[in-house]
């Protein structure tokens, strides 16, 4: 039986997600491939890594660093998450990512970006984060639109991926899954609002479809939510959202509001462990005991 994992995106509240895949590592649940969209994928890494805390505890040591992220890197960078500190000093020497590791497992890593030219979700497969693309891809998928510049990959200018295609249900149904897990980071009652729509077809203006995409995102998110709950529903994926609202900022300084978030996650995927489990091994095709 072959289990995918969604990653929704969210900035820091992806502290949660990274409280899920804690408890599957340390569980060892199997998954046989991720779809991580911008900050899911950030930190969705670390389970091909199989690197237990390892988001937790370099976003909690470096959110007060002027350098990791914030209003000083845009000011002086363009990047409201700095480059150089986040995707080379900390994977490589602060927290090292375990790139072995990463490329020898054989988890499937899909990183979601959206494409400014066209405004299109693109789903890239990652397997190799010494590969200076993969990398640039992963990056791409969580730069912010307004507080990032374009990331340019193969002549192509990507942002971040949750523009596109927040939630890509569809996607990760369409890839050959016999289950499929889904992580949210927003409770279950939450729907996005409408957003002003003058700016972004200002400020991207020469970008009209990624203006668009921008645009559209509140109308296609809250269909996908819908879509996840029909299947939900239905018994035809497993879904993991927080049980609580837990008021985080995007760029989130304060390493209290980070733990309380990533800890919910985890006690949320432990009280549900039972259920995951029955779920992934339910319906075992004949033949495969």
């Amino acid at each position: 039986m072959k289990v995918g994992l969604l990653l929704e995106g969210g900035a820091m509240r992806c502290m949660y997600t990274e409280g899920v895949i804690d408890v599957f590592l340390e569980n060892e649940i199997k998954i046989d491939g991720i779809v991580g969209v911008s900050a899911g994928a950030l930190f969705g890494i670390n389970y091909k890594s199989k690197q237990v805390g390892r988001g937790l505890r370099y976003s909690k040591k470096y959110a007060k660093n002027k350098d990791y992220m914030g209003l000083y890197s845009f000011l002086t960078t363009g990047n409201i998450m700095n480059e150089d500190f986040c995707f080379k000093k900390i994977v490589n020497e602060l927290d090292p990512l375990d790139y072995e590791t990463f490329k020898n497992s054989d988890v499937e890593f899909y990183a979601v970006v959206t494409n400014l030219e066209t405004g299109e979700a693109e789903y890239i497969k990652i397997d190799d984060l010494k590969n200076k693309n993969n990398l640039e891809i992963l990056r791409a998928s969580g730069s912010m639109p307004f507080v990032s510049k374009p990331v340019v990959v193969n002549n192509k200018k990507y942002l971040d991926g949750g523009i596109a295609d927040s939630i890509p249900i569809d996607k990760i149904m369409s890839m050959g899954f016999d289950k499929v897990i889904v992580v949210l980071t927003r409770p279950i009652d939450y729907k996005k609002k409408k957003s002003n729509q003058t700016f972004p077809k200002i400020y991207y203006r020469k970008y009209p479809n990624f203006a668009k995409a921008i645009n559209n995102r509140y109308k296609k998110y809250n269909e996908e939510l819908e879509k996840i709950s029909e299947l939900e529903k239905e018994g035809k994926i497993f879904v993991i959202r927080p049980s609580k609202l837990v008021k985080i900022k995007r760029i989130e300084k304060d390493s209290n509001k980070l733990q309380e978030m990533y800890d919910l996650g985890r006690e949320n995927t432990l009280n549900l462990l039972d259920k995951i489990l029955s779920f992934k091994n339910s319906d075992i095709k004949k033949g495969e005991r």
